[in-house]
């Protein structure tokens, strides 16, 4: 069982991530509103020369459409790059290892991974990309991190009562962004992570001879940069095959608790932010508060089954009083691979420190519901776009149980709103069941032919599948890795999958965000939903359990449920 120190140290690093998202939280405020910062004379004289550069410095507001269509044209352009430099990597330069290109199919899924936030990586770091590859993709990183958080910052500031001088332009606020925030962060923790032993070299491989008389390769390359910026941007994509598990990645216990802490520090910042921005701070402690609320649910099982151990074991009598170790680091233990586990699949980061192919069913089952939730904290920009499509389901019922026409912010929710909801909030599961529907149908018809596919065959084998595509759906990117994943079959059907599963749920929320702003502002009444209190909130706990959690549990009972039972 859980030990009382590591209990008391996770709860302890858990309160202290919210109170470093609150404080960020205050310089995010300041960053959009334009007010002046402590590093505006370094920030603010780069983000100006990067606009000046850019031949954005004159800035003009845009509609909501204009700043959509800005969104998909670049992000369509670093597409397009992505797919030039991982099918030429063999001969282009800073390639001093020798690694081949990717074949079409394989750059194609490993593009839009990144492109769109995901980071699902179908190959290994280290022997799968060179170190222009790898730049590639840690420009991705910075780059998809910024376009969602600028997205949702345009759809907050939709929702603001009074004027301010802020300038609605997709480009500007994606280039103050990524300089002004992701930027100064980055740095933060990259140095640390080089002061704690992390590579940042351009040298390749190092040859050493180990104590057994041995050869071996030692990969290197920038990795506490790539490091930083995908744990905090929630990226997830690992410098190498094992991600947060190598020790270059994160070397010491105290790396491991900063990088736990940075998956949802900018995710957690954002929602009190969005309180800030729009001057309503409890209806943001009232989101925070749900949002925690899950995330409890989702990591007390998920730190009590792998402080426990596997119950298959206990039976043989095998001691096991550091809990299920097996695909974990020593040096960081089950309860913390348990709680970032949790946090990476309750966010869109994906990134691991531990194999999650080797939780217990139970545990599994929890990541699972984070993901297939899709909206405990979620990814930067685009986890609060998620909770905003539940929030206008929330009222509209609300709104339906009092006979009252439904209103969020002095704004009626009608029909044409609330189309645009249902289909964001119904794509998810189906995207999901689907995917694993035909993956499942092609593997029974023909085993013979997909038996590369599965490492483990029964009810472990339909989780993994079932695993990928929730990851892919869900802008996770994490894998249960027993799954043979790098086939034209889950290279193409993941990067459709993540495709559209990205760009539906940006265009969703920010269309409903544009039809609101065109509407009158109704004045508050004796009548008017209080959008802050506990029985809202509670509602919008039973609008997520029921149209989010509900909706996969026949999966979920062909899954992780039924390998738990067939443990007892």
């Amino acid at each position: 069982m859980i030990s009382h120190s590591e209990l008391v140290g996770i709860v302890a690093g858990v309160v202290l991530m919210f109170g470093a998202a609150y404080l960020l939280n205050r310089y995010l405020c300041r960053v959009y509103l334009d007010r002046n910062t402590w590093l505006d004379p370094v920030l603010k004289t780069l983000e100006s020369l990067v606009l000046r550069v850019s031949g954005l410095s004159h800035a003009e507001d845009l509609t909501w459409k204009q700043n959509l269509l800005a969104f998909l044209s670049i992000t369509m352009c670093w597409f397009v790059l992505s797919m030039a430099v991982l099918m030429n990597m063999s001969w282009l330069p800073l390639n001093p290892d020798g690694q081949p290109s990717m074949s079409a199919d394989l750059a194609f899924n490993t593009s839009i991974s990144f492109v769109s936030n995901t980071n699902l990586q179908h190959y290994s770091g280290e022997t799968g990309v060179s170190l222009l590859g790898q730049l590639m993709l840690m420009f991705l990183q910075f780059v998809s991190a910024g376009s969602g958080m600028a997205i949702a910052v345009l759809a907050m500031m939709t929702m603001r009562s009074t004027p301010s001088a802020f300038v609605s332009n997709f480009f500007h606020v994606f280039v103050r962004t990524c300089v002004r925030v992701l930027l100064p962060l980055s740095v933060v923790l990259a140095t640390v992570l080089v002061f704690s032993g992390s590579p940042m070299d351009w040298q390749g491989h190092a040859h050493i001879r180990t104590l057994r008389g041995a050869d071996m390769q030692l990969s290197r390359g920038p990795v506490a940069a790539f490091v930083a910026i995908k744990q905090l941007g929630t990226n997830g994509g690992g410098f190498f095959g094992t991600n947060s598990a190598h020790p270059f990645e994160n070397p010491t216990r105290l790396t491991n608790v900063l990088e736990t802490m940075s998956i949802a520090l900018i995710p957690i910042a954002m929602v009190f932010m969005f309180g800030g921005l729009i001057q309503k701070p409890r209806l943001a402690w009232m989101m925070i508060g749900v949002m925690s609320i899950c995330f409890v649910l989702l990591v007390a099982p998920t730190l009590y089954a792998e402080s426990a151990g596997n119950p298959a074991l206990n039976k043989l009598g095998v001691l096991q009083p550091a809990g299920n170790m097996e695909g974990k680091e020593v040096r960081i233990g089950a309860e913390w691979s348990a709680l970032w586990a949790t946090l990476t699949t309750c966010t869109s980061n994906g990134s691991v420190n531990a194999m999650h192919d080797s939780l217990m069913p139970l545990s599994g089952l929890s990541v699972l519901l984070g993901m297939m939730v899709n909206c405990v904290f979620g990814g930067v920009g685009v986890g609060f776009l998620n909770f905003y499509i539940f929030l206008i389901l929330a009222v509209f019922i609300s709104g339906l149980m009092v006979g009252r026409t439904p209103e969020f912010l002095g704004k009626k929710i009608e029909a044409r709103e609330m189309k645009i909801a249902m289909i964001v909030a119904l794509l998810h599961p189906l995207l999901i069941l689907s995917g694993t529907a035909l993956s499942s149908w092609l593997y029974s018809t023909n085993p013979a032919s997909y038996s590369a596919w599965l490492n483990n065959s029964g009810y472990h084998g339909f989780s993994e599948m079932m695993y990928e595509f929730t990851s892919a759906s869900a802008n996770n990117g994490s894998g249960f890795e027993g799954l043979g994943d790098n086939t034209p079959f889950w290279n193409i059907a993941c990067g459709l999958v993540m495709f559209v599963a990205r760009y539906l749920p940006i265009i969703g929320p920010l269309a409903i965000a544009g039809l609101l702003m065109a509407k009158k502002t109704i004045p508050e009444g004796p009548g008017t939903l209080q959008t802050d209190s506990v029985v809202f909130a509670t509602v919008v706990c039973a609008v997520i359990v029921i149209v989010a959690a509900l909706a996969f549990f026949p999966a979920l009972t062909l899954g992780p449920i039924a390998e738990h039972l067939s443990l007892l």
